[in-house]
């Protein structure tokens, strides 16, 4: 989809064209336009930066939250239903204010990562000021030398079948919840939460409730892919629901249009998750946040991409050639080429962005 302009809509390549298109929507509708360099560049020396976007207009209206790219290399997707909203709301502005955060890991976005320039999984990132950066769930230690390995990645290694034995082993649930909670004493590793708060939770922190500005009620989606059947989109949810909060989901996305983390199925309970932080920071505004995933492959292939891009970043010494055919896999794992995919995620994300605007329109504004 382009418009007349040439700023296309569809899956950008990379960072610098998704931000180009970003920034060009943005304009086009003459909306606020915000960059923050994160103080690192990519692959072409370019400077790399989370945009964000607002909309014109009264800022106590019910604010809808839509941000992508918390984990790199899940950017494009992300970027794409932003751009598809910009162009949307270009032939009718948007009923509600809109806040579109673009990008907020720049780095891995660029770089074709996962985590951020210090191996850091953001969306482990956000504890809050009672909370320690120390700690692994139960079971990670163990699994450390499967996951992790010092070595760089081989085709001869049977990864896929040591994961099934263990699946079968162990479960699926306790699996994911001891590989994917957060960990945070093991720096080269998947899903380590850092030392301390990055760069991006910092900007955050200093420009979200500018951004949020007089509204009271806010609705946040925050983009990423890998869980889930292929092409299906589901509302994660990381944080206690309360029974308003249960009974406006089913009203607003339906009974099986959301999961909780206590749920048996893709779900699982996370540490420093920004979904927690959002809610705990924003106390006086009706802030309903959700982690809106939408399924790639299955986890055993998405963790062997996670697995051997890590092992590349960290202990490869091998060609070029081969960290980018990593690089690639790893791209594929998270966004895939299929055009039909491509079709089917957006479609799904455009009914949770009319869901929450229907949803946020029955709000009453504050006065």
């Amino acid at each position: 989809m382009t418009t007349s302009a040439g700023v296309t809509s569809e899956f950008s390549p990379d960072y610098v064209t998704a931000r180009a298109n970003f920034r060009k929507m943005a304009e086009r509708l003459q909306w606020q336009h915000e960059t923050h360099s994160i103080g690192q560049t990519g692959p072409d020396g370019e400077n790399l930066t989370i945009d964000v976007a607002l909309s014109p207009g009264d800022d106590a209206r019910p604010t809808l939250v839509l941000s992508s790219g918390l984990h790199g290399v899940e950017g494009p997707f992300g970027s794409a239903v932003q751009c598809d909203a910009l162009l949307s709301w270009e032939r009718s502005a948007p009923p509600v204010r809109v806040v579109l955060i673009h990008a907020l890991n720049p780095y891995g976005f660029a770089w074709r990562r996962r985590a951020n320039e210090n191996n850091v999984d953001l969306n482990r990132n956000f504890l809050l000021p009672d909370e320690r950066y120390e700690g692994s769930p139960p079971g990670y230690a163990d699994l450390d030398g499967f996951l992790n390995p010092k070595s760089a990645p081989s085709p001869w290694e049977p990864f896929t079948l040591k994961a099934l034995w263990m699946i079968a082993r162990e479960g699926l649930p306790k699996l994911r919840q001891a590989i994917a909670g957060g960990q945070y004493d093991f720096p080269q590793g998947v899903f380590f939460g850092g030392i301390g708060p990055e760069r991006v939770p910092q900007i955050l922190g200093e420009h979200l409730p500018r951004w949020l500005g007089a509204s009271r009620a806010v609705v946040h989606l925050d983009f990423h892919t890998g869980l889930g059947a292929s092409g299906t989109g589901k509302l994660l949810i990381d944080y206690p629901l309360s029974e308003s909060d249960r009974h406006r989901l089913i009203d607003w996305y339906g009974p099986h249009g959301f999961e909780a983390s206590d749920s048996r199925t893709i779900a699982y309970d996370s540490r420093g998750s920004l979904g927690r932080w959002c809610r705990a920071t924003n106390p006086e505004r009706d802030y309903l946040y959700a982690c809106a995933e939408f399924g790639t492959f299955g986890p055993v292939a998405v963790l062997g991409g996670l697995r051997a891009e890590n092992r590349v970043h960290h202990w490869s010494k091998s060609s070029s050639a081969t960290v980018e055919r990593t690089k690639q896999r790893l791209a594929e794992l998270f966004c895939p080429s299929s055009p039909r995919w491509r079709q089917q995620v957006l479609e799904g994300a455009r009914m949770l962005i009319a869901q929450s605007i229907a949803g946020l329109q029955s709000i009453a504004p504050a006065r």
